[in-house]
Protein backbone atom coordinates (compact mmCIF):
# COMPACT_ATOMS: atom_id res chain seq x y z
CA UNK A 1 0.00 0.00 0.00
CA UNK A 2 1.33 3.44 -0.92
CA UNK A 3 1.74 6.15 1.69
CA UNK A 4 -1.11 8.53 2.48
CA UNK A 5 1.48 11.36 2.57
CA UNK A 6 3.85 10.91 -0.39
CA UNK A 7 5.10 14.52 -0.18
CA UNK A 8 5.79 14.57 3.57
CA UNK A 9 9.41 14.78 4.71
CA UNK A 10 8.69 15.67 8.32
CA UNK A 11 6.50 13.32 10.36
CA UNK A 12 5.60 14.73 13.78
CA UNK A 13 4.27 12.15 16.27
CA UNK A 14 2.33 13.33 19.30
CA UNK A 15 -0.15 11.82 21.73
CA UNK A 16 -1.42 11.85 25.29
CA UNK A 17 1.02 10.48 27.85
CA UNK A 18 0.79 6.72 28.19
CA UNK A 19 -0.46 6.04 24.66
CA UNK A 20 2.96 4.93 23.38
CA UNK A 21 3.79 7.83 21.08
CA UNK A 22 7.56 7.24 21.39
CA UNK A 23 7.10 3.59 20.40
CA UNK A 24 5.00 4.62 17.40
CA UNK A 25 7.57 7.25 16.37
CA UNK A 26 10.34 4.64 16.46
CA UNK A 27 8.28 2.14 14.48
CA UNK A 28 7.37 4.82 11.92
CA UNK A 29 11.04 5.66 11.43
CA UNK A 30 11.82 1.98 10.74
CA UNK A 31 8.88 1.79 8.33
CA UNK A 32 9.97 4.90 6.43
CA UNK A 33 13.56 3.62 6.20
CA UNK A 34 12.70 1.17 3.44
CA UNK A 35 13.34 1.46 -0.29
CA UNK A 36 16.91 2.43 0.64
CA UNK A 37 15.82 5.67 2.33
CA UNK A 38 17.69 7.51 5.07
CA UNK A 39 15.58 8.57 8.06
CA UNK A 40 16.37 10.68 11.13
CA UNK A 41 14.46 9.97 14.36
CA UNK A 42 14.54 12.93 16.78
CA UNK A 43 13.49 13.29 20.40
CA UNK A 44 13.18 16.60 22.25
CA UNK A 45 12.14 15.71 25.79
CA UNK A 46 15.53 14.56 27.08
CA UNK A 47 14.35 11.15 28.29
CA UNK A 48 16.69 9.05 26.09
CA UNK A 49 13.70 6.94 25.08
CA UNK A 50 15.20 6.17 21.67
CA UNK A 51 18.37 4.73 23.22
CA UNK A 52 16.34 2.45 25.48
CA UNK A 53 14.06 1.17 22.72
CA UNK A 54 16.93 0.45 20.33
CA UNK A 55 19.23 -0.81 23.12
CA UNK A 56 22.06 1.58 22.30
CA UNK A 57 24.17 3.93 24.41
CA UNK A 58 22.60 7.27 25.46
CA UNK A 59 22.49 9.61 22.50
CA UNK A 60 24.77 12.66 22.41
CA UNK A 61 23.83 15.83 20.56
CA UNK A 62 24.96 14.25 17.31
CA UNK A 63 23.26 12.22 14.61
CA UNK A 64 24.06 8.54 15.04
CA UNK A 65 23.07 5.53 12.95
CA UNK A 66 21.15 3.11 15.19
CA UNK A 67 19.26 0.63 12.98
CA UNK A 68 18.52 -0.74 9.54
CA UNK A 69 15.06 -0.06 8.17
CA UNK A 70 12.50 -2.56 6.93
CA UNK A 71 13.82 -4.69 4.11
CA UNK A 72 12.08 -4.81 0.75
CA UNK A 73 13.05 -5.63 -2.87
CA UNK A 74 14.68 -2.19 -3.21
CA UNK A 75 16.83 -2.74 -0.14
CA UNK A 76 16.70 -1.36 3.38
CA UNK A 77 17.65 2.14 4.38
CA UNK A 78 19.02 3.36 7.70
CA UNK A 79 17.63 5.01 10.79
CA UNK A 80 19.75 7.67 12.45
CA UNK A 81 18.83 9.21 15.80
CA UNK A 82 19.31 12.53 17.52
CA UNK A 83 18.43 13.70 21.03
CA UNK A 84 18.05 17.48 20.68
CA UNK A 85 19.32 19.60 23.55
CA UNK A 86 18.25 23.29 23.51
CA UNK A 87 21.60 24.59 24.76
CA UNK A 88 23.58 22.66 22.16
CA UNK A 89 21.06 23.72 19.51
CA UNK A 90 21.54 27.39 20.38
CA UNK A 91 25.33 27.14 20.25
CA UNK A 92 25.12 25.34 16.91
CA UNK A 93 22.73 28.02 15.62
CA UNK A 94 25.08 30.81 16.69
CA UNK A 95 28.07 29.09 15.09
CA UNK A 96 26.20 28.34 11.85
CA UNK A 97 24.40 31.66 11.31
CA UNK A 98 26.56 34.16 13.20
CA UNK A 99 29.99 32.48 12.96
CA UNK A 100 30.62 32.97 16.67
CA UNK A 101 32.65 29.78 17.11
CA UNK A 102 34.69 30.14 20.32
CA UNK A 103 32.62 33.13 21.36
CA UNK A 104 29.54 30.92 21.31
CA UNK A 105 31.21 28.42 23.64
CA UNK A 106 32.17 31.30 25.91
CA UNK A 107 28.51 32.30 26.09
CA UNK A 108 27.72 28.83 27.41
CA UNK A 109 30.18 29.33 30.30
CA UNK A 110 28.49 32.59 31.25
CA UNK A 111 25.08 30.90 31.36
CA UNK A 112 23.61 32.96 28.52
CA UNK A 113 21.68 29.96 27.19
CA UNK A 114 19.98 29.32 30.52
CA UNK A 115 19.29 33.03 30.89
CA UNK A 116 17.70 33.30 27.46
CA UNK A 117 15.44 30.29 27.90
CA UNK A 118 14.41 31.44 31.39
CA UNK A 119 13.34 34.98 30.52
CA UNK A 120 11.67 33.81 27.31
CA UNK A 121 10.52 30.18 27.75
CA UNK A 122 9.25 30.05 24.17
CA UNK A 123 12.85 30.30 22.98
CA UNK A 124 13.42 26.70 24.07
CA UNK A 125 10.79 25.36 21.66
CA UNK A 126 12.10 27.62 18.90
CA UNK A 127 15.57 26.13 19.34
CA UNK A 128 14.26 22.55 19.33
CA UNK A 129 12.05 23.00 16.28
CA UNK A 130 14.82 24.97 14.59
CA UNK A 131 17.11 21.97 14.72
CA UNK A 132 14.36 19.75 13.31
CA UNK A 133 13.86 22.26 10.49
CA UNK A 134 17.59 22.23 9.76
CA UNK A 135 17.58 18.43 9.53
CA UNK A 136 14.73 18.52 7.01
CA UNK A 137 16.04 21.51 5.06
CA UNK A 138 19.78 20.93 4.95
CA UNK A 139 21.82 23.76 3.46
CA UNK A 140 25.40 24.63 2.61
CA UNK A 141 26.11 25.88 6.13
CA UNK A 142 26.02 22.29 7.44
CA UNK A 143 28.60 20.76 5.16
CA UNK A 144 29.02 17.02 5.07
CA UNK A 145 25.78 16.32 6.97
CA UNK A 146 23.57 13.41 5.93
CA UNK A 147 20.66 14.46 3.74
CA UNK A 148 17.57 12.60 4.93
CA UNK A 149 14.60 11.43 2.92
CA UNK A 150 12.41 11.79 6.01
CA UNK A 151 12.63 13.08 9.58
CA UNK A 152 10.44 11.66 12.37
CA UNK A 153 9.98 13.82 15.46
CA UNK A 154 8.93 12.27 18.77
CA UNK A 155 7.18 15.46 19.84
CA UNK A 156 5.69 16.76 23.12
CA UNK A 157 2.20 15.57 24.15
CA UNK A 158 -0.94 16.55 22.27
CA UNK A 159 -1.86 19.35 24.66
CA UNK A 160 1.35 21.24 23.74
CA UNK A 161 1.83 20.33 20.12
CA UNK A 162 0.26 23.38 18.44
CA UNK A 163 2.18 25.76 20.70
CA UNK A 164 5.38 23.75 20.18
CA UNK A 165 5.13 24.00 16.40
CA UNK A 166 3.87 27.60 16.44
CA UNK A 167 7.32 29.15 16.36
CA UNK A 168 6.21 32.31 14.55
CA UNK A 169 4.03 33.28 17.53
CA UNK A 170 6.90 32.68 19.95
CA UNK A 171 9.34 34.70 17.86
CA UNK A 172 6.90 37.57 17.29
CA UNK A 173 7.55 38.94 20.75
CA UNK A 174 11.31 38.55 20.43
CA UNK A 175 12.27 39.63 16.92
CA UNK A 176 10.34 41.69 14.39
CA UNK A 177 13.03 41.60 11.68
CA UNK A 178 16.39 40.02 11.00
CA UNK A 179 17.67 36.45 10.57
CA UNK A 180 15.79 35.04 13.59
CA UNK A 181 12.44 36.28 12.24
CA UNK A 182 13.35 35.11 8.73
CA UNK A 183 14.21 31.61 9.92
CA UNK A 184 11.01 31.42 11.99
CA UNK A 185 8.96 32.31 8.92
CA UNK A 186 10.77 29.62 6.91
CA UNK A 187 10.08 27.07 9.64
CA UNK A 188 6.38 27.90 9.69
CA UNK A 189 6.32 27.59 5.92
CA UNK A 190 7.52 23.99 6.35
CA UNK A 191 5.26 23.16 9.31
CA UNK A 192 2.15 24.37 7.46
CA UNK A 193 2.93 22.68 4.15
CA UNK A 194 2.22 19.19 2.71
CA UNK A 195 5.87 18.38 3.48
CA UNK A 196 4.79 17.97 7.12
CA UNK A 197 2.30 15.50 8.61
CA UNK A 198 1.34 15.59 12.29
CA UNK A 199 0.24 12.15 13.48
CA UNK A 200 -1.62 11.59 16.74
CA UNK A 201 -1.38 8.43 18.85
CA UNK A 202 -4.25 7.27 21.04
CA UNK A 203 -5.68 4.22 22.77
CA UNK A 204 -9.33 3.21 22.76
CA UNK A 205 -10.26 5.06 25.94
CA UNK A 206 -12.47 8.12 26.30
CA UNK A 207 -9.91 10.66 27.57
CA UNK A 208 -7.12 9.93 25.04
CA UNK A 209 -9.60 9.83 22.17
CA UNK A 210 -11.15 13.15 23.24
CA UNK A 211 -7.70 14.71 23.55
CA UNK A 212 -6.90 13.43 20.06
CA UNK A 213 -10.06 15.01 18.66
CA UNK A 214 -9.27 18.29 20.45
CA UNK A 215 -5.68 18.16 19.19
CA UNK A 216 -6.80 17.71 15.59
CA UNK A 217 -9.20 20.64 15.91
CA UNK A 218 -6.47 22.86 17.38
CA UNK A 219 -3.93 21.89 14.71
CA UNK A 220 -6.45 22.72 12.02
CA UNK A 221 -7.20 26.09 13.63
CA UNK A 222 -3.49 26.89 13.41
CA UNK A 223 -3.30 25.78 9.79
CA UNK A 224 -1.06 22.79 10.48
CA UNK A 225 -1.36 19.63 8.38
CA UNK A 226 -2.94 16.77 10.29
CA UNK A 227 -1.63 13.38 9.22
CA UNK A 228 -3.31 10.31 10.65
CA UNK A 229 -4.34 8.71 13.93
CA UNK A 230 -2.57 5.62 15.22
CA UNK A 231 -4.72 3.58 17.59
CA UNK A 232 -2.17 1.82 19.75
CA UNK A 233 -2.31 -1.15 22.13
CA UNK A 234 -5.41 -2.68 20.51
CA UNK A 235 -6.57 -5.86 22.24
CA UNK A 236 -6.89 -9.05 20.15
CA UNK A 237 -10.41 -9.99 19.08
CA UNK A 238 -10.32 -13.60 20.31
CA UNK A 239 -14.02 -13.80 21.26
CA UNK A 240 -16.72 -13.80 18.59
CA UNK A 241 -19.24 -10.97 18.47
CA UNK A 242 -22.09 -13.42 19.18
CA UNK A 243 -20.41 -14.72 22.34
CA UNK A 244 -19.63 -11.17 23.44
CA UNK A 245 -23.28 -10.23 23.06
CA UNK A 246 -24.34 -13.21 25.19
CA UNK A 247 -21.72 -12.43 27.83
CA UNK A 248 -22.81 -8.80 27.99
CA UNK A 249 -26.39 -9.91 28.72
CA UNK A 250 -25.25 -12.53 31.25
CA UNK A 251 -26.56 -15.35 29.05
CA UNK A 252 -23.33 -17.18 28.25
CA UNK A 253 -23.94 -20.95 27.86
CA UNK A 254 -22.14 -22.32 30.92
CA UNK A 255 -22.88 -25.93 29.93
CA UNK A 256 -21.09 -25.45 26.61
CA UNK A 257 -18.25 -23.68 28.42
CA UNK A 258 -17.98 -26.64 30.82
CA UNK A 259 -17.72 -29.07 27.93
CA UNK A 260 -14.92 -27.01 26.39
CA UNK A 261 -13.08 -27.08 29.71
CA UNK A 262 -13.43 -30.85 29.95
CA UNK A 263 -11.98 -31.23 26.46
CA UNK A 264 -9.01 -29.19 27.67
CA UNK A 265 -8.58 -31.45 30.69
CA UNK A 266 -9.97 -28.97 33.25
CA UNK A 267 -12.70 -29.92 35.73
CA UNK A 268 -15.59 -27.42 35.33
CA UNK A 269 -16.70 -26.52 38.86
CA UNK A 270 -19.53 -24.06 39.53
CA UNK A 271 -17.12 -21.54 41.07
CA UNK A 272 -14.88 -21.74 38.02
CA UNK A 273 -17.75 -21.38 35.57
CA UNK A 274 -19.26 -18.45 37.46
CA UNK A 275 -15.85 -16.73 37.58
CA UNK A 276 -15.27 -17.21 33.87
CA UNK A 277 -18.75 -15.89 33.05
CA UNK A 278 -18.07 -12.80 35.18
CA UNK A 279 -14.73 -12.20 33.46
CA UNK A 280 -16.40 -12.66 30.08
CA UNK A 281 -18.97 -10.00 30.98
CA UNK A 282 -16.21 -7.59 32.04
CA UNK A 283 -14.37 -8.27 28.78
CA UNK A 284 -17.55 -7.72 26.76
CA UNK A 285 -18.18 -4.40 28.50
CA UNK A 286 -14.60 -3.33 27.79
CA UNK A 287 -14.94 -4.29 24.13
CA UNK A 288 -18.20 -2.36 23.85
CA UNK A 289 -16.49 0.76 25.23
CA UNK A 290 -13.57 0.29 22.82
CA UNK A 291 -15.90 -0.13 19.85
CA UNK A 292 -17.68 3.10 20.81
CA UNK A 293 -14.35 4.96 20.90
CA UNK A 294 -13.34 3.35 17.61
CA UNK A 295 -16.43 4.93 16.04
CA UNK A 296 -15.37 8.33 17.41
CA UNK A 297 -11.90 7.90 15.90
CA UNK A 298 -13.42 6.82 12.59
CA UNK A 299 -15.44 10.03 12.45
CA UNK A 300 -12.32 12.25 12.66
CA UNK A 301 -11.95 12.16 8.87
CA UNK A 302 -8.25 11.20 8.82
CA UNK A 303 -6.42 7.97 7.92
CA UNK A 304 -6.35 5.52 10.84
CA UNK A 305 -3.98 2.67 11.64
CA UNK A 306 -4.34 0.13 14.44
CA UNK A 307 -1.42 -1.49 16.25
CA UNK A 308 -1.84 -4.51 18.50
CA UNK A 309 -0.93 -4.70 22.17
CA UNK A 310 2.56 -6.08 22.79
CA UNK A 311 2.25 -8.61 25.64
CA UNK A 312 6.02 -9.10 25.75
CA UNK A 313 6.86 -5.39 25.91
CA UNK A 314 8.77 -3.25 23.42
CA UNK A 315 12.04 -4.52 22.01
CA UNK A 316 13.68 -4.13 18.61
CA UNK A 317 11.90 -7.16 17.17
CA UNK A 318 8.53 -5.77 18.28
CA UNK A 319 9.37 -2.40 16.72
CA UNK A 320 9.97 -4.08 13.35
CA UNK A 321 6.59 -5.83 13.63
CA UNK A 322 4.86 -2.53 14.36
CA UNK A 323 6.79 -0.91 11.49
CA UNK A 324 5.49 -3.53 9.06
CA UNK A 325 1.95 -2.94 10.32
CA UNK A 326 2.28 0.83 9.82
CA UNK A 327 3.65 0.44 6.31
CA UNK A 328 0.91 -2.05 5.45
CA UNK A 329 -1.70 0.50 6.54
CA UNK A 330 -0.32 3.33 4.43
CA UNK A 331 1.65 5.25 7.06
CA UNK A 332 4.98 4.83 5.26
Amino acid sequence: MTSHWPRARLHVVTGKGGTGKSTVAAALALALASHGKQVLLCEVEGRQGIARMFDVDPLPYAERRIATGLRDPQGAGSVHALSIDPEAALLEYLAMYYRLGRAGRALEKFGVVEFATTIAPGVRDVLLTGKVYEAVQRNSRNRGAVEYDAVVLDAPPTGRIAQFLGVSDEVAGLAKVGPVKKQADQMMSLFRSPRTAVHLVTVLEEMPVQETADGIAELRRHGMPVGGVVVNQVRPRDVSDDDLALALRGRLDKDALGRELELAGVKPTKVLLDGLASEARDHAERRALEDAQREVVGALDVPVAELGRLPGGVDLGALYELAADLRGQGFA
